[in-house]
């Protein structure tokens, strides 16, 4: 699947917000490239995986899938029944929560580094 196609097979709302999470990761840091890795969007730093975009299977709301969530603590952040990854959920009627976005992936970043 093509990096498109992904965000263009996507519903409104969903689809805007989706955009909306690529265009702040992208911008966020140079080093943040964009693949897709498993059939969903995978942002890597230096080639290797940081962030997925994917929605939640009940409520179909998108969210951030940081890799390396294990390692970072923000009140924002859920686990569920993951081991190494967490998510930062978003709701797609509402404006992104941008400080705390940018809060998780400052923090995400530095343990790339």
């Amino acid at each position: 699947m093509s990096k498109d196609k992904f965000y263009s097979n996507q519903e409104e709302p969903n689809k805007s917000c989706f955009l909306a999470m690529r265009h702040m990761l992208l911008e966020f840091d140079d080093k943040i490239t964009e693949t897709v890795k498993y059939g969903m969007p995978c942002f890597c730093v230096e080639g290797k995986p940081f962030c997925y975009l994917w929605s939640d299977k009940k409520t179909l709301e998108p969210y951030f899938l940081l890799v390396r969530g294990n390692e970072l603590s923000h009140p924002s952040l859920e686990s569920g029944t993951r081991a190494k990854m967490k998510i930062l959920p978003v709701n797609p009627l509402k404006d992104l929560p941008v400080s705390v976005i940018n809060e998780v992936f400052s923090a995400a970043l530095k343990l790339y580094k």
